[in-house]
């Protein structure tokens, strides 16, 4: 039976989204593995947003059951101050159930990021968003040094995780080393759902 690492992300001017694919590729690269890819709904600052169940484009909403029954995840969102953007904090917070039956203890699980600048705070970005995997009991993966694009990288990259610098206006695109170090994420995280038999 196929392995299914879920790839969960929110985006809002598509690098995320397009990292996520990247991710989606490198876990198909492992055999007997396939990607699932999801997203979460925008939130409003003034009341709950109403969306319809399925959004008009794009990956379609996560649900709790994505996360109960994925193999492992790889989880994305832009830079919001350092931090990771509210509506995936929003989706994460509901996430109480999966921590009390213990339903992702055990599972790999890895992070990514774009920001607008190279210093906009990748990496704590990522950092805060492993802090719920790590109440979960998922297993941290991060990207080694063996990776050649690691030490290449003039712009997104880090142990921590995949990320992108988007620029100012946020059409810089994906670059070579982002891009691979984005599909050697996923199949990391891949490999370690076959070789855990989560």
């Amino acid at each position: 039976m196929s392995k299914e690492v879920l790839v969960l992300f929110y985006s809002r001017h598509g690098a995320t989204a397009k990292m996520a694919s990247l991710i989606a590729r490198g876990i198909e690269e492992v055999s007997g593995v396939q990607a699932k890819i999801r997203t979460v709904p925008a939130i409003s600052a003034v009341c709950e947003a109403v969306e319809d169940d399925i959004p008009d484009s794009g990956a379609l909403y996560a649900s709790l059951d994505d996360l109960k029954n994925c193999s492992g995840l790889v989880l994305g969102s832009p830079t919001r101050f350092g931090n990771m953007a509210a509506p995936l904090k929003y989706f994460l917070d509901s996430t109480s159930s999966l921590w009390l039956s213990g339903a992702l203890i055990g599972k790999p699980a890895a992070v990514f990021t774009s920001t607008s600048s190279l210093h906009g705070g990748q990496e704590t970005t990522l950092t805060s968003m492993m802090l719920p995997l790590l109440h979960h009991g998922m297993l941290i993966a991060g990207l080694p040094y063996c990776e050649p694009a690691l030490l290449a990288t003039e712009s997104g990259g880090t142990p921590y995780g995949a990320s992108h610098l988007a620029g100012t206006d946020n059409t810089r695109k994906l670059d070579s080393d982002e891009s691979k170090l984005c599909i050697a994420l996923g199949k990391r995280v891949a490999t370690l759902a076959k070789k855990l038999d989560c």
